[in-house]
Protein backbone atom coordinates (compact mmCIF):
# COMPACT_ATOMS: atom_id res chain seq x y z
CA UNK A 1 0.00 0.00 0.00
CA UNK A 2 1.32 3.44 -0.95
CA UNK A 3 1.63 5.85 1.97
CA UNK A 4 1.53 9.59 1.20
CA UNK A 5 4.12 11.66 3.06
CA UNK A 6 3.41 15.31 3.86
CA UNK A 7 6.71 16.99 4.65
CA UNK A 8 6.60 20.28 6.55
CA UNK A 9 9.97 22.01 6.57
CA UNK A 10 11.37 25.25 7.91
CA UNK A 11 13.92 26.69 10.28
CA UNK A 12 13.43 26.95 14.03
CA UNK A 13 10.45 29.13 15.05
CA UNK A 14 9.08 29.20 11.50
CA UNK A 15 5.69 28.06 12.80
CA UNK A 16 5.78 24.41 11.73
CA UNK A 17 4.27 23.01 14.94
CA UNK A 18 1.49 25.61 14.96
CA UNK A 19 0.75 24.75 11.34
CA UNK A 20 0.57 21.03 12.14
CA UNK A 21 -1.66 21.67 15.16
CA UNK A 22 -3.94 23.72 12.93
CA UNK A 23 -4.40 21.08 10.23
CA UNK A 24 -4.90 18.36 12.85
CA UNK A 25 -7.56 20.42 14.64
CA UNK A 26 -9.24 20.89 11.26
CA UNK A 27 -9.55 17.12 10.95
CA UNK A 28 -6.62 16.21 8.68
CA UNK A 29 -6.14 12.92 10.55
CA UNK A 30 -9.74 12.30 11.52
CA UNK A 31 -10.31 9.47 9.03
CA UNK A 32 -6.77 8.27 8.24
CA UNK A 33 -4.47 6.71 10.80
CA UNK A 34 -1.47 9.07 10.86
CA UNK A 35 2.17 8.81 11.85
CA UNK A 36 3.67 12.16 12.88
CA UNK A 37 7.48 12.15 12.71
CA UNK A 38 9.15 15.02 14.55
CA UNK A 39 12.70 15.94 13.55
CA UNK A 40 13.05 19.04 15.69
CA UNK A 41 12.27 20.11 19.24
CA UNK A 42 10.80 23.61 19.15
CA UNK A 43 9.26 25.86 21.77
CA UNK A 44 5.71 24.80 20.95
CA UNK A 45 4.26 21.34 21.52
CA UNK A 46 1.66 19.30 19.69
CA UNK A 47 -1.86 19.80 20.95
CA UNK A 48 -2.85 16.57 22.80
CA UNK A 49 -6.50 17.18 21.87
CA UNK A 50 -5.56 17.08 18.17
CA UNK A 51 -3.58 13.84 18.36
CA UNK A 52 -6.52 11.47 18.22
CA UNK A 53 -5.70 8.86 15.55
CA UNK A 54 -2.13 10.26 15.42
CA UNK A 55 1.02 8.46 16.60
CA UNK A 56 4.22 10.43 17.16
CA UNK A 57 7.84 9.40 16.74
CA UNK A 58 10.97 11.55 17.19
CA UNK A 59 14.12 11.46 15.06
CA UNK A 60 17.04 13.60 16.23
CA UNK A 61 19.71 12.67 13.68
CA UNK A 62 19.32 12.69 9.87
CA UNK A 63 21.43 9.53 9.68
CA UNK A 64 18.54 7.67 11.34
CA UNK A 65 16.28 8.33 8.37
CA UNK A 66 16.60 5.11 6.40
CA UNK A 67 14.09 2.96 4.55
CA UNK A 68 14.67 0.24 7.17
CA UNK A 69 13.58 2.53 10.02
CA UNK A 70 10.53 3.78 8.15
CA UNK A 71 9.43 0.23 7.27
CA UNK A 72 9.80 -0.68 10.95
CA UNK A 73 7.56 2.28 11.88
CA UNK A 74 5.08 1.28 9.18
CA UNK A 75 4.84 -2.22 10.64
CA UNK A 76 4.51 -0.88 14.19
CA UNK A 77 2.00 1.94 13.65
CA UNK A 78 0.28 0.89 10.39
CA UNK A 79 -0.20 4.48 9.17
CA UNK A 80 -2.33 5.44 6.21
CA UNK A 81 -0.43 8.72 5.89
CA UNK A 82 2.68 10.35 7.35
CA UNK A 83 3.31 13.93 8.45
CA UNK A 84 6.97 14.81 8.89
CA UNK A 85 8.03 17.96 10.73
CA UNK A 86 11.43 18.35 9.10
CA UNK A 87 14.45 20.08 10.59
CA UNK A 88 15.38 23.13 8.52
CA UNK A 89 19.08 22.48 9.13
CA UNK A 90 18.87 19.11 7.35
CA UNK A 91 19.11 18.80 3.60
CA UNK A 92 16.08 17.46 1.75
CA UNK A 93 17.83 15.62 -1.07
CA UNK A 94 19.08 12.60 0.92
CA UNK A 95 15.55 12.00 2.15
CA UNK A 96 13.76 12.02 -1.19
CA UNK A 97 16.61 10.38 -3.11
CA UNK A 98 17.32 7.35 -0.93
CA UNK A 99 15.73 7.85 2.49
CA UNK A 100 12.13 6.78 1.91
CA UNK A 101 10.81 3.27 1.22
CA UNK A 102 9.46 2.73 -2.28
CA UNK A 103 5.85 2.80 -1.08
CA UNK A 104 6.29 6.03 0.92
CA UNK A 105 5.35 8.66 -1.65
CA UNK A 106 6.51 12.22 -1.01
CA UNK A 107 3.13 13.74 -1.78
CA UNK A 108 3.66 17.36 -0.79
CA UNK A 109 6.48 19.53 0.56
CA UNK A 110 5.27 22.50 2.58
CA UNK A 111 7.83 25.09 3.65
CA UNK A 112 7.17 27.71 6.30
CA UNK A 113 9.37 30.78 6.64
CA UNK A 114 9.36 33.56 9.24
CA UNK A 115 9.47 36.66 7.04
CA UNK A 116 11.32 38.56 9.76
CA UNK A 117 14.32 36.23 9.70
CA UNK A 118 14.31 35.26 6.02
CA UNK A 119 17.04 37.68 4.92
CA UNK A 120 19.27 36.63 7.83
CA UNK A 121 18.95 32.95 6.92
CA UNK A 122 19.61 33.69 3.25
CA UNK A 123 22.80 35.55 4.15
CA UNK A 124 24.08 32.94 6.61
CA UNK A 125 22.60 29.68 5.33
CA UNK A 126 21.61 30.54 1.81
CA UNK A 127 22.07 27.06 0.34
CA UNK A 128 19.88 25.39 2.97
CA UNK A 129 17.20 28.07 2.69
CA UNK A 130 17.07 28.11 -1.10
CA UNK A 131 17.01 24.31 -1.25
CA UNK A 132 13.79 24.36 0.77
CA UNK A 133 12.26 27.07 -1.42
CA UNK A 134 13.28 25.35 -4.68
CA UNK A 135 11.65 22.05 -3.63
CA UNK A 136 8.47 23.39 -2.04
CA UNK A 137 5.00 22.66 -3.38
CA UNK A 138 3.53 25.14 -0.91
CA UNK A 139 5.54 28.06 0.50
CA UNK A 140 4.19 30.24 3.30
CA UNK A 141 5.92 33.36 4.58
CA UNK A 142 4.33 34.21 7.92
CA UNK A 143 4.42 37.21 10.29
CA UNK A 144 4.51 39.62 7.35
CA UNK A 145 3.92 43.35 7.29
CA UNK A 146 3.77 45.78 4.37
CA UNK A 147 7.54 46.35 4.32
CA UNK A 148 8.34 42.63 4.41
CA UNK A 149 5.79 41.83 1.70
CA UNK A 150 7.43 44.38 -0.59
CA UNK A 151 10.89 43.07 0.24
CA UNK A 152 9.91 39.47 -0.49
CA UNK A 153 8.23 40.35 -3.77
CA UNK A 154 11.26 42.35 -4.91
CA UNK A 155 13.16 39.03 -4.99
CA UNK A 156 10.53 37.45 -7.27
CA UNK A 157 10.99 34.03 -5.69
CA UNK A 158 8.66 32.57 -8.30
CA UNK A 159 11.70 32.44 -10.58
CA UNK A 160 13.36 30.09 -8.06
CA UNK A 161 10.36 27.77 -7.95
CA UNK A 162 7.72 28.33 -10.62
CA UNK A 163 5.43 25.46 -9.59
CA UNK A 164 5.04 26.37 -5.91
CA UNK A 165 1.97 28.05 -4.49
CA UNK A 166 3.33 30.98 -2.47
CA UNK A 167 1.39 32.89 0.19
CA UNK A 168 2.18 35.81 2.47
CA UNK A 169 0.54 35.48 5.88
CA UNK A 170 0.20 38.63 7.93
CA UNK A 171 0.51 39.05 11.68
CA UNK A 172 -3.27 39.55 11.96
CA UNK A 173 -3.97 36.13 10.39
CA UNK A 174 -4.95 37.40 6.95
CA UNK A 175 -3.05 36.16 3.92
CA UNK A 176 -2.57 37.03 0.27
CA UNK A 177 -1.02 35.46 -2.79
CA UNK A 178 2.64 36.22 -3.38
CA UNK A 179 2.27 36.87 -7.10
CA UNK A 180 0.85 40.18 -8.29
CA UNK A 181 -0.38 40.80 -11.85
CA UNK A 182 2.83 42.58 -12.84
CA UNK A 183 5.15 39.77 -11.67
CA UNK A 184 6.33 37.11 -14.12
CA UNK A 185 7.68 33.68 -13.18
CA UNK A 186 10.25 34.13 -15.98
CA UNK A 187 12.94 36.70 -16.67
CA UNK A 188 11.78 38.50 -19.81
CA UNK A 189 14.17 41.45 -19.55
CA UNK A 190 16.27 40.37 -22.55
CA UNK A 191 13.25 40.07 -24.81
CA UNK A 192 13.87 36.35 -25.34
CA UNK A 193 13.00 33.25 -23.33
CA UNK A 194 14.73 29.89 -23.77
CA UNK A 195 12.06 27.74 -22.18
CA UNK A 196 13.29 24.71 -20.19
CA UNK A 197 11.37 21.58 -21.20
CA UNK A 198 10.02 21.02 -17.69
CA UNK A 199 8.62 24.57 -17.47
CA UNK A 200 6.19 24.38 -20.39
CA UNK A 201 3.14 23.98 -18.16
CA UNK A 202 3.96 26.97 -15.95
CA UNK A 203 4.76 29.08 -19.01
CA UNK A 204 1.58 28.06 -20.82
CA UNK A 205 -0.63 29.05 -17.89
CA UNK A 206 1.17 32.38 -17.44
CA UNK A 207 1.08 33.07 -21.19
CA UNK A 208 -2.66 32.41 -21.40
CA UNK A 209 -3.47 34.39 -18.25
CA UNK A 210 -1.09 37.29 -18.90
CA UNK A 211 -0.65 37.46 -22.66
CA UNK A 212 0.07 41.20 -22.62
CA UNK A 213 3.36 40.75 -20.73
CA UNK A 214 4.66 38.51 -23.54
CA UNK A 215 3.81 40.92 -26.36
CA UNK A 216 6.81 41.05 -28.72
CA UNK A 217 8.80 38.51 -26.69
CA UNK A 218 10.52 35.74 -28.64
CA UNK A 219 10.55 32.26 -27.16
CA UNK A 220 12.24 28.98 -28.03
CA UNK A 221 10.50 25.79 -26.90
CA UNK A 222 9.82 22.14 -27.73
CA UNK A 223 6.38 20.87 -28.63
CA UNK A 224 4.41 18.17 -30.41
CA UNK A 225 3.20 19.29 -33.80
CA UNK A 226 -0.57 19.41 -34.20
CA UNK A 227 -2.68 20.50 -37.16
CA UNK A 228 -6.20 21.43 -36.15
CA UNK A 229 -9.06 19.39 -37.60
CA UNK A 230 -11.70 21.87 -36.48
CA UNK A 231 -9.99 25.02 -37.79
CA UNK A 232 -8.68 24.51 -41.30
CA UNK A 233 -5.12 25.68 -41.86
CA UNK A 234 -4.48 26.33 -38.16
CA UNK A 235 -1.29 24.87 -36.70
CA UNK A 236 -1.35 24.41 -32.93
CA UNK A 237 1.68 22.61 -31.48
CA UNK A 238 1.69 21.95 -27.76
CA UNK A 239 2.34 19.48 -24.96
CA UNK A 240 0.22 16.92 -23.13
CA UNK A 241 -0.33 17.73 -19.46
CA UNK A 242 -1.47 15.53 -16.62
CA UNK A 243 -3.88 17.75 -14.73
CA UNK A 244 -4.68 15.51 -11.77
CA UNK A 245 -4.18 11.88 -12.85
CA UNK A 246 -3.20 9.78 -15.86
CA UNK A 247 -6.84 9.58 -16.93
CA UNK A 248 -7.14 13.36 -17.05
CA UNK A 249 -4.78 14.44 -19.84
CA UNK A 250 -5.10 17.73 -21.69
CA UNK A 251 -3.27 19.04 -24.73
CA UNK A 252 -1.94 22.54 -24.09
CA UNK A 253 -1.88 23.94 -27.61
CA UNK A 254 -0.77 27.30 -28.97
CA UNK A 255 -1.78 28.82 -32.30
CA UNK A 256 1.29 29.28 -34.49
CA UNK A 257 1.78 30.95 -37.87
CA UNK A 258 4.74 30.87 -40.23
CA UNK A 259 6.48 28.98 -43.00
CA UNK A 260 7.43 25.34 -42.63
CA UNK A 261 4.83 24.32 -40.05
CA UNK A 262 2.91 22.24 -42.58
CA UNK A 263 5.99 20.09 -43.34
CA UNK A 264 5.74 18.29 -40.01
CA UNK A 265 3.24 15.56 -39.22
CA UNK A 266 1.00 15.40 -36.19
CA UNK A 267 2.94 14.25 -33.09
CA UNK A 268 6.34 15.10 -34.57
CA UNK A 269 8.58 16.66 -31.93
CA UNK A 270 9.74 20.10 -33.06
CA UNK A 271 11.66 23.00 -31.60
CA UNK A 272 10.26 26.41 -32.46
CA UNK A 273 11.45 29.98 -32.11
CA UNK A 274 8.56 32.41 -32.34
CA UNK A 275 7.46 35.93 -31.44
CA UNK A 276 4.32 36.33 -29.34
CA UNK A 277 1.52 38.68 -30.35
CA UNK A 278 -1.93 39.02 -28.82
CA UNK A 279 -4.63 38.65 -31.45
CA UNK A 280 -8.27 37.76 -31.84
CA UNK A 281 -8.38 34.14 -32.93
CA UNK A 282 -11.28 31.78 -33.59
CA UNK A 283 -9.39 28.87 -32.04
CA UNK A 284 -9.26 30.81 -28.76
CA UNK A 285 -12.81 32.12 -29.18
CA UNK A 286 -11.41 35.59 -28.55
CA UNK A 287 -8.06 37.20 -27.86
CA UNK A 288 -5.06 34.99 -27.20
CA UNK A 289 -1.37 34.48 -27.92
CA UNK A 290 -0.51 33.86 -31.56
CA UNK A 291 3.09 32.79 -32.11
CA UNK A 292 4.80 33.92 -35.32
CA UNK A 293 7.42 31.26 -36.05
CA UNK A 294 10.81 32.34 -37.39
CA UNK A 295 12.50 28.93 -37.06
CA UNK A 296 11.27 25.36 -36.71
CA UNK A 297 13.13 22.08 -36.92
CA UNK A 298 12.79 18.47 -35.80
CA UNK A 299 14.15 17.67 -32.35
CA UNK A 300 14.47 14.90 -29.80
CA UNK A 301 11.60 14.47 -27.40
CA UNK A 302 12.17 15.85 -23.89
CA UNK A 303 13.04 13.53 -21.02
CA UNK A 304 9.53 13.90 -19.62
CA UNK A 305 7.03 14.02 -22.45
CA UNK A 306 4.07 14.81 -20.20
CA UNK A 307 3.91 18.22 -18.56
CA UNK A 308 3.34 18.56 -14.83
CA UNK A 309 2.66 21.68 -12.78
Amino acid sequence: MDIPVYLIAGFLDAGKTDFINGILRDGFAREDRTLLICCEEGENEYDPKALDNVFTYTIDDPEQMTPALFKKLEKQYKPQQVIMEYNGMWQLEPLYRTGLPANWILYQIMVLVDANTFEMYVRNMGQLMMEKIANADLLIFNRCNAELRQQLRSRNLKMVNRRADIYLENADGTSEEYMTPDMSPFDLSSGHLDLPDEEYGVWYVDLMDNTDRYEGITVTFKALMCHSRKFKGVHCPGRFAMVCCENDMQFLALVCKGEGLEKFKNRDWVELTATVHKENCAAYQGDGPVLYVSDIHATEKPQNEVVSF
